[in-house]
């Protein structure tokens, strides 16, 4: 009954290519946009809303769930353009709301400034968050390494980068990660179990007992292989620095490209490793979220 009254009252009006509604019950904005605008999929209304293109009682909205109230007006601009949408060769929005943003980095660039003017995630997104009107910056979580790619998230304010920095074994269920190694795997899968600490150059050793440093945990499993390499996944169970690069090492099958871990054996000019699943409850609505990204198809091309 609620369904049909919203669809009798939401009398619409076409103007200088704007489109506006009549609210009739109280709901999020993006449900009501997915039902009243016809042949528009959740990614294109996102965007429009990204581009500023909706207005709430005259007021440009740019949150997905802003909650609707009976009696409001949504006007929507069909020929608003997305220009405030995130533009960068290393950096790619996979999903934004007014708490947090999921992101696929590109190998060649740093998770966050290290050092008088690098290149770094953290600050294009703050370049794009001023230039969308966004009264936020990016709060790093976690970490990728600069040459490595893959999904990211990042807290838009200090209340929920705490939450996510606090609980984040319980909040992240599952991160996984693809990487092409040298040789041929022996085995289908397994774990791998050590403690891992720094010595004084900064690299990560392993050893099989407790060496001060922190117990690390990776599953494995091999996707593909050919005499000269293998396609493996690696499942965290702990999320220690250079963890998969030495685990990958102490197998005898350093991860491609690796030059600090490695044996030399780089058959595609970069370290082939790729975050590329990402799954974690919301730290504010509690929601599942899950984000995966296609294994880079230069990856695959190595075991056709």
């Amino acid at each position: 009954m609620k369904k049909q009254a919203v669809k009798n009252n939401n009398k619409m009006q076409r103007k200088e290519e704007c489109l506006t509604y009549n609210v009739a019950v109280q709901r999020p904005l993006l449900e009501f946009l997915l039902e009243n605008i016809k042949g528009k999929s959740q990614t294109k209304i996102k965007a429009t809303l990204k581009g500023r293109g909706v207005k709430v009682d005259g007021k440009t909205v740019t949150q997905f769930d802003f909650a609707l109230q009976p009696g409001m007006k949504v006007s929507v601009n069909k020929s608003k353009r997305d220009d405030n949408t995130l533009k960068s060769r290393y950096v790619k929005i996979v999903y934004e709301d007014r708490y947090l943003v999921v992101i696929e980095k590109n190998i060649g660039v740093l998770s966050m400034a290290a050092g008088h003017s690098s290149l770094n995630v953290k600050s294009i997104l703050d370049d794009y968050f001023h230039k969308s009107h966004q009264r936020c910056t990016a709060h790093v979580v976690h970490r990728l390494d600069r040459d490595t790619s893959g999904l990211m998230v990042y807290a838009k304010d200090m209340e929920t980068e705490q939450v996510l920095e606090h609980n984040w074994h319980e909040i992240v269920y599952d991160r996984r990660y693809v990487a092409v190694v040298s040789g041929e795997m022996e085995k289908d899968g397994g774990t791998i179990t050590n403690w891992l600490n720094d010595n004084k150059a900064y690299i990560t050793y392993s050893s099989p007992v407790d060496n001060g440093g922190k117990y690390a945990v990776t599953h494995f499993h091999t996707l593909a292989r050919t005499t000269d390499h293998s396609l493996v996944e690696y499942k965290l169970e702990t999320g220690r620095k250079n963890q998969i690069r030495v685990h990958s090492a102490d197998m005898g099958h350093p991860v491609c490209g690796d030059i600090k871990y490695g044996n030399g054996d780089n058959p595609l000019n970069r370290l082939c490793l790729h975050a590329y699943l990402l799954c974690f409850y919301h730290p504010v609505t509690g929601e599942q979220m899950e984000f995966e990204t296609p294994i880079p198809t230069t990856f695959k091309r190595l075991f056709k």
